[in-house]
C-alpha cells in the first residue's frame, strides 16, 4: 500500500479510536475537554504527518513497525495496553456521572502543556529518522548527540512524559493520574532495555552515554 495512503488510514483509526474511547463512555459529544483534546493532539500530528510525507516517508514506515524483538519490550506492551485504555475511560466515564474535578483554567493550562510536550517529540522525529516505535538498530542507523539529544538521552520519552501527564487534567480528571504515573514504571524498563540493545548493537552510543549522563531530566535521571 502506498505509504500516504497507509499514513492516513493509520491516522485516521488512531482518531476514530481516541474519539470513540472519549465520546462513547461519556455518553455526550458536549464534553468539551475531550474536544480540546482531540484537537490539540490530532491538528498538530496531521500537519506533522503531512511533513514527514514529503521530507522523509522512510521515517513513517519505521513508525509503523508494532512489533518487538525484544521480550522486555513486549512485556511492557502488554502490560501498558491495559493501562492506557484506563487512562482515557476513567475520565470518559467521568464526564458521565460527574466525577470531573478538574476546573478549566488547570485543564487549559495542561492542554498548552500537551501541545509543548508533541512539540518535544516532534522535533525528535526531526532530528533522528530513526527514531522507530519498536527498539531495534537498522541498517545505516548512527547515534544521534545534536538536536535535543545533546540535552537527555531520550528526548522523546521525556516529551511523552508530558503529554501523559497532561493528558488526565486536560480530561478535567485528577484520578485519572494514577494509571498514568503506574505507566511510569513500565516507561524506565523500556528505557533500561533500550539502552541495553543500543550500547550492544548502535556504534558510538557507549561514548554518547559517557558525553550525556541524564536520560530524561537534567541533573536527575
Amino acid at each position: 500500500m502506498e505509504i500516504s495512503i497507509k499514513s492516513l488510514l493509520i491516522f485516521g483509526a488512531a482518531a476514530l479510536m481516541v474519539g470513540a474511547m472519549l465520546f462513547v463512555p461519556s455518553g455526550t459529544l458536549g464534553y468539551w475537554q475531550a474536544w480540546m483534546y482531540i484537537g490539540t493532539l490530532f491538528v498538530p500530528m496531521l500537519f506533522a504527518l503531512i511533513y514527514f510525507l514529503a521530507k522523509d516517508p522512510q521515517f513513517l514506515e519505521r513508525r509503523f513497525k508494532t512489533r518487538e524483538k525484544e521480550k522486555e519490550q513486549k512485556l511492557v506492551q502488554k502490560l501498558g495496553a491495559p493501562l492506557f485504555l484506563i487512562s482515557f475511560l476513567l475520565p470518559a466515564f467521568g464526564k458521565r456521572f460527574g466525577w470531573l474535578d478538574v476546573p478549566a483554567e488547570i485543564s487549559i493550562a495542561a492542554d498548552v502543556a500537551l501541545l509543548l510536550g508533541y512539540g518535544m517529540v516532534f522535533l525528535v522525529f526531526h532530528e533522528n529518522s530513526y527514531a522507530g516505535r519498536t527498539v531495534r538498530v537498522e541498517k545505516g542507523q548512527k547515534t544521534i548527540s545534536s538536536g535535543s539529544y545533546a540535552t537527555v538521552r531520550h528526548p522523546m520519552y521525556a516529551g511523552t512524559v508530558i503529554m501523559f501527564l497532561a493528558t488526565p487534567l486536560v480530561l478535567g480528571m485528577y484520578a485519572a493520574l494514577i494509571p498514568f504515573l503506574l505507566w511510569l514504571p513500565l516507561l524506565f524498563l523500556r528505557i533500561k532495555n533500550e539502552e541495553e540493545v543500543l550500547k550492544r548493537e548502535l556504534k558510538g552510543y557507549k561514548e554518547y552515554c559517557k558525553k550525556v549522563k541524564y536520560r530524561l531530566v537534567p541533573g536527575i535521571w
